[in-house]
């Protein structure tokens, strides 16, 4: 993957992690992050990376 591909696949991991951002409690942005990114480097689509990242979300203590 080069440094286009990865500014793209960022930039749609941030479209992705708004709506989860706006109906969330509080957390750190980066462990919603790096679910979605392995995610999606594992060929899955972005709306089963969300579901991934979201499952993982629900596991981590809540911080804040």
């Amino acid at each position: 993957m080069d440094v286009a591909e990865l500014a793209e696949l960022l930039h749609e991991t941030a479209e992705h992690h708004d709506p989860y951002e706006q109906s969330a409690p509080p957390h750190d942005w980066w462990n919603w992050y790096a679910p979605y990114l392995d995610a999606r480097l594992r060929g899955r689509t972005p709306d089963e990376a969300s579901d991934e990242a979201a499952a993982y979300m629900a596991q981590l203590p809540p911080t804040g």
